[in-house]
């Protein structure tokens, strides 16, 4: 197994990377489509602005690497905007094209008094799925940890792994399919749930 994290100049990497260690995995870094060779793995974390990250995977020449990743079902984890540009839009950085791997548009939260934005802290999940494949061992509502203002909504409610809420919305907190698995949450902060849900991505 070669776990390879995306480094496009603002992901959180260190926190991933110590995460995959702490499972026994050693994770190589990429910067650049070369450094891809080996992987098995790709994990694409993501903090900053869906615009911005979608430019400087552009400038670093890894946007058709990753889409012919994703097209040939390789296995494929994407944490917080890792997650959001698998979509077609996001309404943060209008005019943008994300990578339109799964139809949909990112959507910011409603505006209601007394609800802090961005969304921050723990939040139970509730899984269409639980105790099988990536949730086995993880409970019907695992709580994960959560900081974003956005949240995409796919157009196939089909893709839909697991659901949150958030003062009035309801958002998808997962999508899945074959090979790939994306979370607006963060694993890598939600202690033993996220440790456990990265091992079963990761099949150990």
């Amino acid at each position: 197994m070669n776990v390879s994290l995306i480094d496009y100049g603002a992901g959180n990497l260190s926190s991933v990377a110590n995460a995959l260690r702490e499972l026994g995995v050693q994770p190589a870094i990429a910067a650049s489509p070369g450094q891809l060779a080996e992987t098995t793995h790709l994990v694409l974390p993501g903090v900053g602005s869906f615009g911005d990250c979608m430019a400087q995977l552009e400038a670093r020449g890894l946007l058709t690497s990753i889409r012919n990743w994703l097209a040939a079902g390789r296995p494929y984890l994407g944490i917080c905007l890792g997650y959001q540009i698998l979509f077609d839009a996001s309404e943060e950085s209008p005019g943008v094209a994300g990578l339109g791997v799964v139809p949909g548009t990112v959507r910011r939260f409603q505006q209601t008094p007394g609800l802090k934005i961005p969304h921050m802290g723990w939040n139970s999940v509730a899984a269409r799925n639980p105790d099988t494949g990536i949730w086995t061992g993880l409970g019907r509502e695992p709580y994960f940890y959560f900081v974003h203002s956005y949240f995409p909504v796919p157009d196939e409610p089909s893709v839909i792994a697991a659901q949150t809420s958030y003062g009035c919305d309801t958002f998808a907190a997962a999508i899945e399919l074959p090979n790939l698995f994306a979370c607006q949450f963060h694993p890598e902060k939600s202690q033993d749930a996220g440790l456990l849900l990265v091992r079963n991505f990761l099949g150990l």
